[in-house]
């Protein structure tokens, strides 16, 4: 028992001179391939061995013929094991070299393809997590185009909706200047419509700039939808009355609501006077605000004669104004972005679906507040 104790103790202390050495290699190399990497491994393990029973013989546990028998096995294993080490080194290394060049052409805009053949399982959850990034990105470079292409529709829209009423606000100034207005007191009241006009324009592109930062500063309060609704009514009332147009308050629940009700009350706005607008004289835009299993809803109905198929998940962008919407009082194109932004703020979704003769948007949130 004790000549194997000491047999133990020996063989274990020329290993672990060994490990303590190759350690310090790995350490030196750690930067170099793979290859080299595994070929160290491989060299620990056999020449551990080899110290271990050399220490051994050395305490004279191994006559000579069996030390020449060992070393000689331990120095064909080295060769066996040294060999394999550097073919799996070899292998290893391929294949990342393989997902190197593949994830380069995804990051240069291509889509990542993985290389073929069979891989470690942990190059294979490479391979995989790779594509799934490739996938987002490409998702997230169709996202920027199109916000690239809504930001340049925009500009263009809006230079070209500054430039119609400043160039009849210098013309009526310059007459008025001249002396050769017929009727200053009218000038004077059209040009106080085109400053409100250009004043609202601004301040929708204050709010939406708000809104992509993720800024827009929210108050929630308490406020019953029947009150919220009945406001909004009445403040669209008047261009109703203009253009013709009936208003209709259908099924408003006197739900309680957390919400902003200064943002809330523009959401509704902004759906009120889009709905006026596109709907001819003697039609009619409904509002209803009901619970629901999602939450609550907010629908306006108007007469529009619909939105084409393709138009639809268009409406909410930034500057979309359809094919029909270019005369000067649609506006810049953003109250139903501005629409979709608040919404979101407030964790709701707003969509938009046709239906006979016209269409439907709707304003979905959260559960109503508790009583």
């Amino acid at each position: 028992m004790r000549d194997t104790l000491l047999i133990a103790v020996y063989a274990f202390a020329g290993a672990a001179a060994t490990g303590v050495a190759g350690a310090g290699l790995l350490r030196l190399i750690r930067r170099r391939s793979l290859t080299a990497s595994l070929a160290v491994v491989a060299a620990v393990e056999v020449v551990a061995m080899l110290a271990g029973t050399l220490a051994v013989a050395r305490a004279m546990f191994l006559s000579p013929h069996d030390l020449t028998v060992v070393t000689t096995v331990v120095a064909m294993a080295a060769v066996v094991s040294l060999l394999t080490a550097l073919l799996l080194g070899r292998w290893v290394v391929a294949r990342s070299r393989e997902l190197a060049v593949a994830a380069r052409a995804f990051g240069d805009g291509a889509a990542f393809t993985a290389p073929d053949g069979p891989a470690t399982a942990e190059l294979e959850h490479l391979s995989r997590e790779l594509t799934a990034t490739s996938v987002k990105l490409a998702e997230s470079r169709a996202r920027e185009a199109a916000l690239e292409t809504s930001r340049r529709e925009l500009v263009a829209w809006i230079s070209h909706d500054l430039r119609t009423p400043l160039a009849g606000l210098r013309a009526m100034a310059e007459a008025l200047e001249d002396g050769v207005a017929a009727d200053p007191d009218r000038y004077l009241k059209q040009m106080r419509t085109e400053v409100e006009r250009l004043d609202g324009m601004v301040g929708d592109l204050f709010e939406l700039s708000r809104i992509h930062a993720g800024t827009l500063p929210l108050a929630p309060t308490r406020i019953s939808l029947y009150d919220l609704v009945g406001d909004a009514l009445a403040g669209a009332d008047p261009l109703a009355r203009e253009h013709g147009v009936r208003l209709v308050g259908g099924r408003i629940e006197p739900v309680p609501v957390e919400v902003d009700g200064k943002e809330m009350s523009r959401v509704l706005g902004n759906l009120l006077v889009n709905a006026i607008r596109r709907t001819p004289a003697d039609g009619t835009v409904a509002v209803t605000a009901e619970r629901s299993p999602e939450g609550v809803v907010l629908s306006v109905t108007d007469g529009c004669g619909g939105i084409p198929e393709e138009d639809l998940p268009r409406v909410f962008d930034t500057g979309w104004r359809g094919t029909h919407a270019r005369t000067p009082p649609a506006g810049a194109g953003l109250g139903l972005a501005i629409v979709r932004g608040i919404v979101e703020a407030h964790q709701g979704r707003a969509t938009v679906r046709n239906t006979p003769g016209g269409c439907r948007f709707e304003v979905v949130g959260g559960p109503p507040a508790a009583r």
